[in-house]
This record gives C-alpha cells, sequence and structure tokens, in this order.
C-alpha cells in the first residue's frame, strides 16, 4: 500500500546557514513564492530569533505562503517560542519547529531525564500557542536506543506532532540510520505516536541513502533543501529524493506532493541568488543530467540504443525548442517563447527583458533558451538603481598595462573616468571606485558560461564588502568583461540601497 512521505524544505533556513550564502529580504520572498509552486509539505522559513531580518523574512513568508505548512525554528526556551509564534501570526498553516540544544549530560548518553522532562515541558507550553509542533532531537544516532525511546515517550505524551531524529554529523551508516527507527518505533504503538522524520548531513555522501533507510524503517517526513545546499557538504538534496519518489514509487512505496516540474525552474532560482550553482554532473538539476554521449561498441556492427531512461528532461521543467530567436524576433516571439518556458511575462518584464534581448540579439546569430533564462533573471532581480553602467572601454594586452574607461548615469547626471589595473576587470573596478568614491573589497568571485559556442552568454557572480557588509551581484553579457562590470553595478547598488534604508547615505 502507497503512503506519503512528507517533505520538509530546509532550503531557506540552510542558505543563511551556507558559507558563502546570504540572502537579502527581497530575495528571500521571491525564493519562498518559487518553493510554494514547488509545493513541499513544509516550509522551512527560518529561525526567527537569529536577527530583526530573519525575524521579518519569517513574518513575510507566513503571511504570503497559502499553499505550505510554515514553519519556524527555535530553541525550547519560552522567549524564543514566544518569537517564534509571533513571526508566524500572519500564516494560513503554522508549525513551531523546536530544535534540541546540544545534550551534555556527562557519562555515556548526552541526554539526562531532567534535561528531557525541559524538552516536553517546552513541548507542552508551544502547544497552548500553536496546534502544530515538531521537535528535532540533534545528534540522535549518537544517543543509545534507549534513551530514545525515553525521548519519543516524553514527547509524545507532551503533545508533540512530529518528532525529528537528525544525523547533524552526516556520519551514520544507512544500516545504523535505520535500525535506529525501527527499533524505537517496535517499542511504541502505532495509534498516538509522533510521525518520525529524517534529517541527514552529506559529510560521507551517505544523506540520500541515510533518507531512504529512514523511510524503509518508518520515517514519514524527509528534512531536504534544494541542490542539496547547506553546512559543509549539505543535506538530502529535494530533487534527488523527489525524483526516486516519482520515477521508482514502487521501491518505498511512497509518494510526494512535489510539482516535479518546478524543479529546474527552482534550482537554477537559487543558484542565481546564491551564487551556488550545482555541478555540471549533479544528478536531476546539472547541466549534464539528461546530455548523453555515444561511444563506440566494441562489437563491429552492434546496435546503438538510446540510453535507457524513465526520467524525461520535461519531468523537472526542463523544456527546449527547435525555435532559435534572433534579432529578427519581435516582443510576441519573445513572449510566447518565455511562456513556453514556464513564464508568463507581465508587460513590464518584457519590455525590459526586450532591451537585454535587442541587445545580445545583435551579437548573437542565435540566442538559446539558456539565453533567454540568464536575461531574464538579470532583469527581474536588478536592484534599485543608483548608478547605471552606460558605457566601458577597456585596453589590454600582453605589451600593454590594462586601462578601462567607465561612464556611469546616476539620474540625468553622467560621469566618466579611467583607471588602470592588475587585469581589464580589475581595471574597470578601479574606475568605478573613482566615479563613485566607494571602494567594495572582492571576497568572491564565479564565472560560467550560460550556453554553449565561442558567442555564448557568460554568468558573473561578485561578492563584494562595503565597509563590513557583504553584498553580491550578478552579470550575464557575451563579453565577460562587461559581465563582471555589470556584477560589480548590482552590489555596488545594494549597498548604496542598503546604507539608504539605514539613514546612512
Amino acid at each position: 500500500m502507497e503512503h506519503p512521505i512528507v517533505l520538509a524544505d530546509a532550503t531557506l533556513e540552510l542558505a543563511e546557514r551556507t558559507p558563502g550564502c546570504s540572502l537579502n529580504l527581497e530575495e528571500r520572498l521571491r525564493l519562498a513564492h518559487q518553493l510554494e509552486r514547488l509545493s513541499p509539505d513544509i516550509l522551512d522559513a527560518g529561525s526567527p530569533m537569529a536577527s530583526p531580518l530573519d525575524f521579518e523574512a519569517v513574518r513575510l513568508i507566513a503571511r504570503s505562503v497559502e499553499k505550505c505548512i510554515v514553519s519556524a525554528r527555535c530553541h525550547p526556551r519560552k522567549s524564543e517560542i514566544d518569537r517564534a509564534w509571533e513571526a508566524l501570526q500572519p500564516a494560513k498553516k503554522a508549525r513551531i519547529h523546536l530544535v534540541t540544544d546540544e545534550f551534555a549530560a556527562p557519562g555515556p548518553d548526552p541526554a539526562s531525564p531532567g534535561q528531557i522532562a525541559a524538552l516536553a515541558e517546552a513541548v507542552q507550553y508551544a502547544r497552548t500557542l500553536c496546534p502544530d509542533v515538531q521537535v528535532t532531537v540533534v545528534n540522535a544516532p549518537y544517543f543509545s536506543h534507549e534513551t530514545l525511546k525515553q525521548i519519543l515517550s516524553a514527547l509524545s505524551a507532551a503533545g508533540a506532532g512530529v518528532v525529528c531524529l537528525a544525523d547533524d554529523a552526516g556520519y551514520a551508516t544507512p544500516d545504523e540510520y535505520g535500525s535506529m527507527f525501527s527499533t524505537i518505533l517496535a517499542a511504541h504503538p502505532a495509534e498516538g505516536t509522533p510521525v518520525l522524520g529524517a534529517a541527514c548531513a552529506n559529510d560521507l555522501g551517505l544523506a540520500l541513502a541515510n533518507a531512504l533507510s529512514a523511510v524503509r524503517n518508518g520515517a514519514r517526513q524527509i528534512e531536504c533543501a534544494v541542490n542539496g545546499l547547506g553546512p559543509r557538504a549539505g543535506v538530502v538534496p529535494l530533487e534527488e529524493f523527489a525524483m526516486l519518489l516519482h520515477v521508482r514509487p514502487g521501491v518505498l512505496s511512497s509518494s510526494s506532493g512535489v510539482k516535479t516540474e518546478e524543479i529546474a525552474k527552482t534550482s537554477r532560482l537559487l543558484g542565481s541568488l546564491t551564487g551556488m550553482s550545482p555541478q555540471r554532473n549533479k544528478p536531476i538539476v546539472g547541466t549534464n543530467a539528461f546530455v548523453d554521449q555515444q561511444t563506440p561498441r566494441v562489437s563491429p556492427g552492434a546496435i546503438i540504443q538510446p540510453p535507457y531512461r524513465q526520467m524525461s528532461p520535461a519531468s523537472v521543467g526542463i523544456r527546449h525548442s527547435t525555435k532559435l530567436l534572433g534579432k529578427h524576433s519581435d516582443a510576441t516571439d519573445l513572449a510566447q517563447r518565455y511562456k513556453e518556458l514556464g513564464y508568463d511575462l507581465s508587460q513590464d518584464e518584457l519590455e525590459r527583458t526586450l532591451g537585454l534581448f535587442r541587445q545580445i540579439a545583435e551579437q548573437k546569430r542565435e540566442v538559446h533558451d539558456e539565453d533567454l533564462l540568464a536575461i531574464l533573471e538579470q532583469n527581474v532581480q536588478d536592484p534599485e538603481e543608483i548608478y547605471h553602467l552606460e558605457n566601458l572601454q577597456v585596453h589590454s594586452g600582453t605589451m600593454l598595462r590594462p586601462t578601462a574607461t567607465v561612464e556611469l548615469r546616476k539620474g540625468s547626471e553622467r560621469y566618466v573616468d579611467s583607471a588602470t589595473g592588475d587585469g581589464p576587470v580589475d581595471a574597470a573596478y578601479k574606475a568605478i571606485e573613482r566615479i563613485t568614491g566607494i571602494a567594495g573589497r572582492l571576497t568572491e568571485y564565479l564565472i560560467k558560461s550560460v550556453s554553449l559556442g565561442r558567442d555564448g552568454f557568460g554568468e558573473v557572480f561578485v561578492r563584494l564588502d562595503f565597509d563590513g557588509v557583504s553584498f553580491h551581484g550578478r552579470g550575464v553579457s557575451t563579453d565577460v568583461i562587461t559581465g563582471s562590470a555589470r556584477a560589480y553595478m548590482e552590489a555596488l547598488n545594494r549597498s548604496i540601497a542598503a546604507r539608504k534604508k539605514r539613514g546612512l547615505a
């Protein structure tokens, strides 16, 4: 008999705990809306106690998300529970998610009876505010099974709806992790026992295997994240677990409500916002995931069959078109192609996108779907534009000192200046600094090809430190120097806008 598996998406929470990742309020809301289209059962909105920004993000996500249960994390302390519930007030469906402090009792077990009782009391208090309460037991595989049975009994009596046994170190093997669930469940009656959940870190590359083992042994909720995002080596990739259930439902006799055709779009958005795109050979969402290269057979005359597949690009939302757009394509052609790709653009979005499309189409003979998606991302996520890059000229060579001349527009005013640097990108950045009087320290610079060919689109992601605060920017162009300048300008404009909001500019 098939039973549903609850998928708890923790992308928003884990993005803030991943080195090199940081999302502002608008980006978190945009990602939350796309995650809702993906339709996990639970949307972990974050930890309201982490900062005022995190509290506001959870509150706004709770207000705007309608289909998913919105969860907020906190430690099992009254002040934090109150704060989490305050942030969740606008939610149509809310869950308070208590995450245990690391137990530290002396002896072979890390939890004392007093700590277990205090945790149960926290659950009872949370239940007076919200009927849906989850508890995550940190580092559960390192407890004895007897202690875990005691914890489950206490939390069951306190009214917890879900108890997640988390392997935060990612050290357990599938056999060890699965036996923990089967042993604990064997000692508890089916009726009245909280749903058991699994959360697996991927430090040894076993997160998906451990999740699979947990479900086979009675777990009914899996915590995951898009692209496997998370601290260190990440966690269970949502797209991999969801597609496992979709393609091989008989393996687990289970199913999920995830709309798999939204997977590719969600993965692209997360990579664009964080600068952490999945590697090319990543299952499901890597650029090579559905690309096959013919290899010669040993036997002469052997018939080469296409690879046996149960999973198509369309099943995860990857659509390809035989019609390529070019410089003669008009707004109607562009709107239609975006619609085929799953994007219904407003008139304002279409007009802004059309401008950049025409620039690119003049430089490229054919504009591919990958180019169109990059153009869309560039336009949709543009921050408040204080300075606009009007023109860029660079002189560089083996016998020339790299020199860049930059023209910026601010309102009706135009500014031009030049600078030299260690390379053309460095020279362009220094010229921008000379004009604006604002110096940023480059902490991250990534570049990748969006589409194939010598005239392919280049995508540049930068992270800069302005007065101790990190901002990121993204630029796309057929010329990587121009793309680098656009990425810098986006980060610069973000920093200026943030200073305005704080009353510093």
